[in-house]
């Protein structure tokens, strides 16, 4: 056989190779360069330029619309005339997406300029983030209870304290303001008293650094004209604030662990925002006035019921000596047909308010800033030159890595408060002083003491408080994506709240006739009191999903130190009164307190969440916790919830027709606990007393050692349901809890002869609190010119004590009832005046023939709110937008005769008491007059402490009203709003006191302000 050329085996052998491998060969190449053009394709090879505007239907322009590239995360945000500049490629499609508005997609297709259009969503569930503390979760997959106010909300309330924003706009939430001096404090309860003792404020946590809100203010320098406390909470400007979410139920507060019994308040910040730098200005000046006047008795009837008061007490004959006329100046020295209206003349002020922002933001995509600066200032509605200033800088960096791996976020603000009153809340006076009392100044200017008969109230300006407070709070926050589903953050925070405050009471600010001088009288009470904290909490977080399953973990854990100083001295015997303020003069020193604490804190949390198919959700959550508050043994324990979620409008029975666009279940049971009940008091304390023993100064016991010193723990127990209506225009959350918390650590008061004033420990008490939330939201107009929401809420709480072993036996059997709520008052039974001898009477419970608090005190009555909750609506005219809020509650209160029950003492009281008993048979509900002067019988410190001192204080309040005009501008690039607010406007109540919501005569109601306001951005 003839052999073939060797060319031709080659060539043979290249055609089989070529058949066999080629496929996989091009398959090679084509991979090969597939991954080229995708690189290119990274890099912009093929990019272009899209440029565009984003608007609403109306054509409005949409700010802060984020555009994302489909097959990227590339992206940006479009600036304030809505128009975005982005590299794409011809074949990419865009995302656009803004909370309230649906999701968008347009594909490219090789356009240069895209115009879109975005459709309004009414809530877009998925898509509304709440902040949980330690994580975030859509509203529409939470399975635990939070609670939310945004800064769209709180920017239309002319208020200096976030609680004040808060008031009535969140279910669960009883907010009551305790005065209407500016820095005053206020109280907050979550879901009710949890605890027999202790604090029953809840954890607040500020970029997520914790807060402390319990006021360093001394008793002996500040709590009367400042209302109880000094709210630390001053401190940070609502402007500033983006959101307030508080966490209610175990679900949501269980990963706080000891510090969540009484629910959390989480206050995020407002962040920089990418694009263009804005300038945004704000400028605002509000005025004040006392919303309410008691209707008292004038001239004539006062003096009247005087003149009677001493003739029924036999007195009438002294009356004409004039060696008895210091008794009753008021009849005999002053002029008896002068009268002033005390309360327009002490409390009947205009209060000013001077507001002033500017901040500065932008950035590009991967870094954003903000910083802003504000001042405030505000006079009070009393005479004087008293005012209160605040300023405060916020600033914000939040930065990611261009490859999304790593992620910063720094937050500060730093506020100084300066707080100036007078020495006295004029109040009580404005009450309480004669009509015909004198006038305050003479004809040269000075005060006037009409011949030393009378003491003239404005002789408390020349005393003076003044407080100055700065507080510092920081937040870092840095993460690192390890793998796309892997992160490791660390949180680390610092606080510091430093309050200086001193009274100064010179002894010109008393009566000249009590021969009072700067060496025996004048003195100076300072208290320094400072409280820092830092806290690092590392963490880590794995997501994963697989189809239609999620997982999502979290571990973590806490490290946190707290110091509290607080130094409170007293300077007695100055050399003259211009040396008051001055402690170097003074002739004697004398610490009345002196604090050093240290509380160290540690924890391991945790949390497990599993999502399948965004209709069956598990959320768990962890803590142990760890407190120096606690004794060796006792310092460590544990807590934990699990929250359920069905997202039942997920199931196929439910179409896109269907009037039911939303249905949830959710449920969750936990426990959290408390250690919120000071420093070392499970070991033996003492203080100084101030006293000496032969030159050796006294240390007196404050505290008794008990190793057992434990935990007090609070089982949270939920369920709910969440409907929406007409593709979500309608939303109604319904909730029912029951809270139960147990291990109460209670301080038993001891006799005195132990030497202790009591004993604090860990008793078999329970305090149920239960109730029914309902919130309300709907958008019941929505077209081009007119738009119109609504929002509502009901909470209907209910509280008892369960147990208490030995409740009969404690102390405490004249406070609380087993089964009855710890907000009752025990009181004597009013059967009304005795028609023969005009004396008030009282039911004899015990039968001895005798009234007295040990056995006739049985009548009950609670105090508390049977039910609350608020009512708002908002509507859009063009470019009018009016927002009115009403807050409603049902209660009952101390009326007026809590204060005053018998006519005729000297000071001006209620007219009502003018409705008395004269003579037999009369059947008046107030008992005869009475001087005071006498032993003759007089029952009104019963009826003080009866029920009839108790009444209805039920009221709806309109408290806020916001009118806001967006004027027409020709640079789209300027935006400027004028607004009119008011608060506390309108009150519908029948109660006749100060105040409903704090029926207190000591101090001063809350204003009712009007607020005129300018916003300019550009």
């Amino acid at each position: 056989m003839k052999k073939l050329p060797i060319c031709t085996y080659r060539i043979s052998l290249y055609l089989v190779f070529y058949v066999l491998f080629s496929p996989w060969l091009t398959e090679m190449v084509l991979a090969d360069t597939r991954i080229k053009i995708e690189v290119m394709l990274r890099n912009g090879a093929f990019q272009s330029s899209v440029k565009g505007v984003v608007t609403n239907k109306e054509g409005e322009p949409l700010m802060g619309v984020t555009v994302q590239v489909a097959s990227s995360k590339r992206g940006t945000i479009t600036d304030l005339d809505g128009s975005f500049h982005i590299q794409a490629n011809p074949n990419d499609s865009l995302i656009f997406s803004a909370l309230g508005f649906r999701a968008q997609t347009v594909v490219v297709s090789g356009q240069k300029q895209i115009h879109v259009q975005l459709e309004e969503d009414v809530t877009q569930l998925d898509e509304v983030v709440l902040n949980a503390g330690y994580y975030t979760v859509s509203e529409k997959e939470r399975t635990g209870n939070i609670a939310v106010i945004k800064a769209a909300v709180m920017e239309k309330q002319p208020v200096g304290n976030p609680l004040a924003a808060m008031q009535g706009h969140l279910s669960g939430v009883n907010i009551v303001q305790n005065t209407g001096v500016p820095g005053g404090s206020f109280e907050i309860a979550v879901r009710g008293r949890n605890f027999i003792n202790g604090v029953s404020d809840p954890l607040f946590i500020v970029d997520g650094v914790p807060f402390g809100s319990q006021s360093l203010a001394a008793s002996r320098v500040s709590s009367e004209i400042i209302g109880g406390g000094i709210s630390p909470l001053n401190a940070i400007n609502p402007n500033d604030i983006e959101s307030i979410e508080v966490l209610k139920d175990a679900d949501a507060t269980a990963i706080y662990g000891s510090r969540a019994a009484n629910g959390v308040v989480l206050i995020t910040t407002k962040k920089g925002k990418s694009g263009k730098t804005r300038f945004d200005a704000h400028l605002s000046t509000s005025l004040g006035r006392a919303s309410h006047f008691l209707d008292l008795m004038d001239t004539q009837q006062y003096l009247e019921i005087r003149m009677e008061g001493i003739a029924n007490d036999g007195l009438a004959d002294l009356l004409e000596n004039p060696v008895f006329d210091f008794f009753w100046p008021d009849i005999k020295s002053w002029d008896n047909d002068r009268y002033t209206d005390w309360q327009q003349e002490l409390i009947g002020g205009t209060a000013y308010r001077n507001n002033a922002q500017l901040s500065v933001s932008g950035g590009s995509v991967g870094t954003q800033f903000l910083v802003s600066g504000a001042y405030q200032k505000e006079t009070t509605v009393f005479p004087g030159d008293a005012n209160y200033r605040k300023a405060n800088i916020h600033g914000n960096v939040n930065h990611r890595s261009e490859n999304e791996r790593f992620r910063m976020n720094f937050s500060t603000s730093y506020t100084h408060e300066d707080n100036r009153l007078p020495g006295a809340d004029f109040t009580l006076k404005a009450y309480s002083l004669e009509p015909n009392a004198p006038a305050v100044y003479d004809d040269e200017g000075n005060l006037n003491w009409e011949n030393n008969s009378w003491d003239n109230p404005l002789a408390a300006l020349e005393e003076n408080f003044e407080a100055r407070i700065n507080t510092l709070i920081s937040n870092m926050l840095i993460s690192y994506a390890i793998w796309p589903n892997l992160e490791l953050k660390s949180s680390m925070g610092f606080t510091s709240y430093r309050l200086d405050t001193h009274r100064a009471m010179p002894s010109s600010a008393r009566n000249p006739s009590l021969g009072l001088t700067p060496q025996n009288y004048s003195n100076l009470t300072t208290n320094a009191s400072q409280r820092e904290s830092w806290i690092v909490e590392p963490q880590l977080n794995w997501r994963e999903r697989w189809n239609n399953f999620s997982l999502d973990m979290l571990v973590g854990t806490t490290f946190q130190q707290e110091t509290t100083q607080q130094l409170v001295i007293r300077g007695r015997g100055f050399p003259n009164n211009e040396l008051v303020h001055n402690l170097a003069t003074a002739e004697t020193l004398e610490i009345i307190s002196d604090v050093d604490s240290e509380y160290r804190y540690s924890a391991v949390f945790g949390r497990i969440n599993l999502n399948l198919s965004g209709r069956y959700i598990l959320n768990l959550t962890g803590r142990r916790d760890g407190s120096s508050r606690f004794g060796p043994g006792k310092q460590f324990g544990n807590f934990g919830a699990v929250g359920l979620a069905w997202v039942f409008s997920e199931e196929p029975i439910f179409g896109e027709s269907s009037l039911l666009s939303f249905g949830k279940l959710r449920g969750s049971y936990g426990t959290t606990g408390s250690d919120n009940i000071g420093d070392y008091r499970f070991l033996d304390t003492y203080t100084v007393s101030g006293d000496e023993y032969d030159g050796t100064t006294i240390l007196e016991p404050t505290g008794i050692f008990n190793p057992q010193f434990g935990w007090e723990s609070n089982r949270k127990l939920e369920t709910a349901m969440e409907l929406g209506f007409f593709k979500d225009r309608l939303l109604i959350n319904t909730s029912w809890y029951r809270n139960r918390s147990s291990n109460q650590l209670v301080g038993i008061p001891l006799a005195a002869t132990t030497g202790f004033p009591e004993l604090r420990g860990n008793f078999d008490a329970v305090v149920e609190n239960s109730g029914l939330e309902v919130d309300l939201r709907s958008v019941n107009v929505r077209s081009k010119g007119f738009k119109w929401s609504t929002n509502f809420n009901l909470t209907v709480p209910k509280n008892k004590l369960v147990a208490f072993d030995g409740l009969e036996s404690s102390t405490f059997s004249n406070r609380y009832i087993i089964g009855q709520p710890l907000t009752i008052v025990k009181l004597y039974h009013a059967l009304g005046v005795d028609t023969q001898t005009g004396i008030y009477q009282f039911e004899d419970y015990d039968g001895d023939g005798n009234i007295s608090s040990s056995g006739d005190l049985e009548w009950v009555e609670d105090l508390a709110p049977k039910f609350y909750g608020g009512l708002g609506n908002s509507l859009t005219f063009g470019n009018v937008t009016l927002d009115v809020f009403f807050q409603f509650k049902k209660q009952k209160a101390y009326n007026t005769l809590r204060f005053d029950a018998t006519p005729g003492f000297k000071g001006n009281v209620p007219v009502e008491l003018f409705d008395r008993w004269q003579q037999p048979g009369d059947e008046n509900p107030i008992q005869r007059a009475s001087s005071g002067f006498t032993t003759v019988e007089d029952l009104g410190s019963y009826q003080q402490r009866s029920n009839a001192a108790v009444s209805d204080a039920s009221f709806i309040r309109l408290r806020n009203i916001s009118l806001n005009y967006k004027v027409p501008t020709f640079d789209n690039g300027l935006d400027v709003n004028v607004y009119l607010q008011g608060q506390n406007l309108w009150t519908l109540t029948d109660y006749t006191g100060p105040d409903p919501e704090r029926p207190n005569n000591t101090r001063l109601p809350p204003l009712r302000q009007l607020t005129l306001g300018l916003q300019i951005s550009f």
